[in-house]
């Protein structure tokens, strides 16, 4: 494999990492999965790849036979600070914000991106009851999620996620507060985390990939 290869699905979690490579210069090719919620055919190409068949799924380039991928997108967003040497994504382990960037980077892909994992498709997880226990059930996921966001809320700096510098939180929240519970939750009740994923989402490198995944 000679190119790095991004497979993702426009509005879905690879444009975090979309935003990062476009951010970092970084060469790439996108290939579109298909609806992996919908279609086994997609999730079948995908299994490869990917055992849980799901995005971001990151191919990179190698002079070897197999393909290296990286999956989860917390894993891509460390590596591809290191792979470019830089601080301004992911603060270095001398900086003053290394430990809240950490911190926040692990509640948002180990609690609230499981919140969609979950209430997307709840027919996954709750297989007795028929429609009325899957509503319910989504229901009660979302709630939780948006508690999780008001912790955010809580701790958030500004006019970033963690105050005065930039990071890939803020990429993060550029593209997770365009999903549920929608833009118009997020200006009343977490106006602070809305306000830094606007100003990430407006960023001259990031502003065509956000055009391109949630187009109006």
């Amino acid at each position: 494999m000679k190119e790095r290869v991004l497979y993702g699905r426009c509005g879905w979690g690879s444009a975090i990492v979309e935003l990062q490579l476009a951010w970092y210069g970084l060469p790439f090719r996108f290939e579109d999965t298909g609806d992996l919620l919908d279609s086994e055919d997609a999730r079948a190409r995908l299994r490869p790849l990917n055992a849980i068949a799901q995005v971001p799924t990151l191919v990179l380039p190698s002079d070897a036979g197999e393909a290296v991928v990286m999956t989860e997108s917390a894993a891509i967003t460390l590596y591809l600070a290191d792979l470019t040497g830089r601080g301004d994504l992911v603060p270095g382990p001398e900086a003053p914000e290394r430990a809240a960037f950490l911190r926040w980077l692990v509640f948002l892909v180990a609690n609230i991106y499981p919140t969609f994992t979950y209430a997307d498709l709840p027919g996954r997880f709750v297989t007795a009851g028929g429609d009325e226990a899957q509503k319910a059930f989504r229901a009660e996921v979302d709630a939780y999620g948006r508690r999780l966001w008001g912790v955010v809320e809580t701790a958030a700096g500004g006019p970033w996620l963690l105050g005065s510098r930039m990071s890939a939180l803020d990429f993060y929240a550029a593209v997770m507060t365009r999903w549920r519970p929608g833009r118009a939750w997020f200006a009343q009740h977490a106006p602070r985390v809305l306000a830094a994923a606007d100003a990430a989402a407006a960023l001259p490198a990031c502003a065509p990939v956000m055009a391109r995944n949630f187009k109006a």
